[in-house]
């Protein structure tokens, strides 16, 4: 007895936009390798982006910030007056709260590291073509702080009584994200479980009031 075949996932187009060829053809490699994702145009420069994007109009932009005749900046700029509602993700070396705000405001749905692993580069472009927004999580620490800003951010909302996901979505990331930090919290904290997290939230709180 045969079975009704199921239904295939539509291939997400997608154009990346890295002047570092070494770079850009090992990002290539790594899309054309999943078979969900296709590469169907490549840039090194503003100049060529904003040339081919018409004709391409790809599902996904990748863009890297910094480029020989300008930034990643001008190119979502200038495609999203090519297509509105195009969907972009900034892949950069460098992450900071600028470059952060800066690719919000042009249109992005999300930043990911060159670093990163190349399961969480794949799984980032997926997740901004299914709508989603992928933004790191800040992991410098301040001098003298034991937290980084947005850990402490985490344990606050912890403190409020947020699940995971909720959490998740208030800071814009991964659920996956926001546990492998909760991880860090607790080893920088020397705790073992998440309610041991809140209950210091909590006696901080009250110590506050008095």
């Amino acid at each position: 007895m045969s079975h009704p075949s199921e239904p295939q996932r539509p291939v997400v187009r997608v154009m990346i936009v890295d002047d570092h060829e070494i770079v850009r053809r090992g990002i290539v490699t790594l899309i054309d390798a999943h078979p969900t994702l296709t590469v169907v145009g490549e840039a090194a420069s503003v100049e060529e982006a904003t040339r081919r994007l018409p004709a391409i109009r790809p599902d996904v932009l990748v863009v890297d910030l910094q480029l020989p005749d300008g930034t990643g900046i001008d190119v979502m700029r200038r495609a999203r007056e090519v297509a509105p509602e195009q969907t972009m993700l900034v892949l950069t070396s460098f992450d900071d709260e600028s470059a952060r705000a800066e690719s919000r405001a042009a249109g992005a749905r999300g930043m990911v590291l060159k670093s990163a692993r190349s399961k969480d580069i794949v799984e980032a472009i997926e997740q901004v073509a299914a709508g989603r927004t992928v933004w790191p999580l800040e992991v410098e620490h301040d001098e003298g702080e034991e937290l980084s800003p947005t850990d402490r951010r985490i344990v606050a909302l912890i403190g409020d009584g947020c699940t995971n996901r909720q959490i998740a979505e208030q800071l814009g990331v991964a659920e996956k994200t926001v546990k492998n930090r909760i991880t860090t919290i607790l080893h920088t904290l020397g705790l073992q479980r998440r309610t041991q997290v809140a209950a210091r939230e909590a006696a901080r709180r009250r110590a506050d009031w008095k």
